[in-house]
């Protein structure tokens, strides 16, 4: 490994860096998401092309020299897409957001420590491997993005060899969860409405200090419980549910939801009512009915002494078991107001879970969630 220490920068020059960073790489993720639909729509193809050129163009500026080259690589691997020379495929979405990936973390260490870590010989490879690419090889397109992809992820081949071998009874249990909660393959419709509904969420979010990013967070990790599970839920509803659950408390009092200390009843009801303000957004929308009952029933308890119905065990969908045991879980490993901002390492929080899993949360799907984090906390 070869140590980088960038010069004397203005804290707020890095601060900035960072920022711009993380708002292409989500922009970049939508785009990658919206090209497995339509992936020779030339506009997409374009603003992928200038977010990593943006990057690109922003590490040169304050001189972080060693991710250029890399960089250079993916942007002359996306000229190629924009010009029609070479066509898009789900391997280049990979490695592009795995790129960005190591983007992100060589920049969080250089603003946290004032210098950064990185394999340069990993990086000369990936650069060789790409630039095997060219218009005139196409045939070898796949093989050489595959072979790229796994020099940034060496766990995918594990998951590769597992699929290959699968029994047929369960899939392979990947090592990480998604760079993305919206999944993948879906009909342009309902790839319209995920997105929306995640965007929706965004301005709400922000209402909360304490809420930032929740909706992405849940709706990866369902998705890989989910997976886990053997998918017995529909992956397009339960990730519409994921954004969605919360919607209702859009309408309530900040200093209800910033509330420390108990409710009273009268707050507690306005706090209950918010399942039926998220669960109406959908109402008509009957291609969403399952997201719309995952939604209405995520507070119920197996025990019945969960609202708004007390609704028991079989009563109660298993999307709505999912997110009620990963919304206690997101709760428990983020800043909430209730808790004064104590904020528990996930392991300690899986335990926690458990201890207070009798009469609240669904064996079955304790399970899988935990048999889910032990590879997560484990990799």
């Amino acid at each position: 490994m070869q140590q980088f220490t960038h010069e004397d920068l203005d804290d707020d020059i890095l601060t900035d860096l960072l920022e711009e960073i993380n708002e292409l790489y989500e922009a970049s993720e939508q785009t990658l998401i919206e090209l497995e639909i339509k992936p020779k729509d030339k506009e997409l193809q374009r603003a992928l092309f200038r977010s990593i050129h943006t990057i690109k163009g922003d590490l040169g500026l304050v001189n972080f020299s060693p991710m250029i080259p890399l960089l250079q690589h993916v942007e002359d691997l996306l000229d190629f897409l924009r010009k029609s020379q070479i066509e898009y495929t789900s391997n280049m979405s990979d490695l592009v957001l795995l790129s960005m990936d190591r983007v992100k973390i060589f920049v969080e260490s250089c603003i946290q420590n004032g210098k950064a870590e990185y394999d340069a010989s990993l990086f000369n490879l990936l650069i060789i491997q790409i630039s095997k690419i060219s218009p005139d090889n196409s045939p070898e397109h796949e093989r050489i993005l595959s072979e790229a992809v796994l020099l940034l992820d060496p766990s995918l081949d594990a998951q590769a060899f597992d699929s290959r071998h699968d029994s047929g009874e369960h899939s392979s249990i990947p090592s990480k969860l998604a760079t993305s909660g919206i999944p993948k393959h879906l009909s342009e419709q309902k790839h319209g409405d995920i997105l929306f509904f995640r965007e929706l969420m965004k301005p709400i979010e922000k209402r909360s200090m304490y809420w930032n990013g929740r909706g992405d967070r849940i709706a990866k990790l369902a998705a890989y419980v989910n997976k886990v599970a053997g998918m017995p839920i529909d992956e397009d509803q339960l990730a519409v549910a994921c954004y969605m659950h919360d919607f209702g408390m859009a309408f309530m009092p900040i200093e209800i939801l910033h509330k420390q200390g108990r409710m009273t009843e009268t707050e507690f009801n306005l706090m209950r009512s918010h399942v039926y303000k998220s669960a109406r957004l959908l109402e008509h929308l009957s291609h969403w009915n399952e997201a719309r009952k995952i939604v209405m029933q995520h507070h119920e308890r197996m025990d019945g002494s969960g609202y708004p119905l007390g609704l028991k065990e079989a009563d109660i969908c298993d999307g709505a078991k999912l997110i009620g045991i990963l919304d206690t879980f997101n709760a428990i490993t983020h800043n909430r107001a209730h808790t004064s901002h104590v904020v528990h390492p996930k392991k300690r929080a899986v335990i926690e879970i458990n201890r207070i899993k009798d009469g609240q949360f669904c064996p079955k799907w304790l399970g899988m969630f935990n048999k889910a984090m032990t590879v997560l906390l484990t990799k």
